[in-house]
């Protein structure tokens, strides 16, 4: 069985996208020969479509765009090679800025869910992900669910079990997605200015979100990456080391289709004495690291924690943060505006903050790098779905344990409300046998069976301008409940335990209140936009 399921166009559909996409049947391809424009409103649907990035293209976007002068254009072939310049700049000279200078478009489809988190590691590029809070899961590619399917285990005798026990765990969560919407369109009523789209997209999305920690591990994404060529050889690199074998064979897939846009740039990445030797480092002080913590920690009893723990903070924020404020205004050295702001009353204290902090309209409207002086550290306990969501801030320092079933799971009020919790148990039941039946052949490969429900831990590290952005976000009221639950928990301790109450009184755009349906606001503004509610 194909690990990855070929898409099928026309023959006119074909001779139109092989003049912008490497490949057309691969599930890895580069964007080309498209104005940038057309290739970010690509991405942005792409997030929120069940539709593949190239089918997306021909049904919503070729129409709009004069393709005509494109015509002898043949992206799947590559681009000419001789990139004498570059090559000579960057390999021989080793100049790393020069790979900053050129990027890519990438889509990466069939990922599973573990891999989406391997490519969204770089703080230095953009990524968007495909929804499970837009998108129902229980429809079928190429005749079966979407799921990975590892190869060895597939080959070994837990193959069959694998292949049916993910089925019925598929299964079950379509009939609850099904149950779960009819129990919220029973008990939610429309409002009296809500057109039947919005009101039925947003009814669909907060049953999808109290299902989807169903949905195990291997279910398969879709994600856009834009990056520069640099970036690329960075994720290359790490996935090419990478203990999941889904990781190393996908990275491959890149690699063949990057070199096809920005050759130069990568052409150290399978070099042994260059990226291999790289690749080759990663690993060994993985694999070292983990020996050793195994030796001093293995048989530790893990002890109860709260879901949210604040473990460090700077108990100097508030006067670090201040003499930064006053750093480019001043031209006194930092240690003595530091004695100054120690000598300071709280009125000016107070004057100094609010001038520098300003009048925020909305809460992308965030205070400038003097937040940046001071950090906060958590470590959080929450299920695997809001673990994907927390992740994705690429400016804070983030690390995440093992997934398993060990530490139980969340099952929301709702499901329980439409009836279907035994089905939701029985789910967690049957992800967790699996698990622990794959574990011992299959250590890195078993995680794929385990369902979003089970709660993972991981820590966070940010600065305090960091925290505006990332809590006011999560906390807005069309976020799903479990990452809002991890924001709102964040931010009063910044405010009880680091007693930093003036840093979290001006974070004034956190939601506390939980709204009935979460994206019904979100979903009336984009109707507003639209002007029109599409056809349902």
């Amino acid at each position: 069985m194909a690990v990855y399921v070929p898409e099928s166009f026309t023959s006119d559909e074909s001779d139109v996208l092989r003049r912008y996409f490497t490949n057309l049947d691969g599930p890895v391809f580069a964007l080309v020969n498209l104005p940038e424009v057309v290739k970010g409103a690509l991405f942005a649907r792409y997030s929120r479509s069940p539709k593949s990035l190239r089918r997306l293209f021909l049904d919503e976007f070729v129409g709009d765009l004069d393709i005509r002068g494109d015509q002898s254009i043949d992206a799947t072939v590559g681009l000419d090679r001789a990139e004498e310049l570059y090559e000579r700049v960057f390999f021989d000279y080793g100049d790393d800025s020069v790979a900053q200078l050129g990027g890519v478009h990438l889509a990466c489809e069939q990922a599973s869910n573990l891999l989406t988190k391997v490519l969204e590691w770089g703080r230095l590029m953009s990524y968007l992900e495909q929804s499970t809070r837009y998108i129902a899961y229980d429809s079928r590619l190429g005749g079966r669910y979407r799921y990975y399917r590892d190869p060895a285990v597939l080959a070994s005798p837990l193959g069959t079990r694998y292949v049916g026990d993910l089925d019925r765990i598929f299964d079950a969560y379509s009939q609850c997605a099904e149950f779960v919407t009819d129990h919220v369109r029973d008990t939610v009523e429309r409002g009296p200015d809500d057109s039947e789209f919005v009101y039925r997209t947003a009814t669909r999305a907060k049953a999808l979100d109290a299902v989807r920690g169903m949905l195990p591990a291997a279910a398969t994404s879709n994600v856009g990456i834009y990056g520069t060529g640099q970036a690329f050889e960075a994720l290359l690199l790490r996935m090419r080391s990478h203990p999941l074998p889904e990781a190393r064979s996908y990275a491959d897939l890149m690699l063949h289709e990057l070199r096809k846009v920005i050759p130069s740039f990568l052409r150290r990445v399978d070099i042994a004495e260059r990226g291999g030797r790289w690749s080759e480092y990663l690993a060994d002080t993985r694999d070292r690291s983990g020996e050793a913590v195994a030796d001093l920690l293995g048989g530790a009893p893990v002890e109860p924690a709260a879901e949210v723990t604040l473990v460090d903070f700077d108990p100097d924020a508030e006067d670090n943060i201040l003499a930064a404020i006053c750093y480019s205004h001043s031209s006194l050295p930092e240690t003595q505006i530091l004695e100054k702001v120690r000598s300071f009353g709280v009125d000016e204290r107070m004057s100094l903050l609010k001038a520098y902090i300003g009048d925020r309209q909305n809460r992308r409207h965030k205070p400038g790098r003097a937040f940046e002086r001071s950090f906060y550290r958590f470590d959080v306990l929450s299920d695997y779905g809001a673990f994907r969501d927390m992740q994705r801030h690429r400016m804070l320092t983030i690390e995440w344990q093992r997934l398993t079933p060990n530490h139980g799971y969340t099952r929301p009020e709702l499901v329980e409300e439409a009836g279907v919790g035994g089905l939701f148990d029985e789910t967690m039941s049957r992800s967790a046998a699996l698990h622990d039946d794959l574990l011992e052949s299959y250590p890195e490969q078993a995680a794929y069976a385990v369902s979003m429900a089970y709660r993972m831990r991981y820590n966070m590290q940010f600065n305090v301008r960091e925290a505006f952005h990332m809590l006011e976000l999560r906390s807005s009221p069309q976020g799903h409940p479990s990452y809002r639950r991890v924001a709102l928990d964040m931010h009063r301790l910044i405010a009880e335990q680091a007693g930093h109450h003036a840093l979290a009184a001006a974070m004034s755009f956190m939601t506390t209140e939980a709204p009935e349906l979460e994206r019904l606001e979100s979903e009336r503004r984009a109707e507003q936009r639209r002007g029109t509610s599409p056809e349902l």
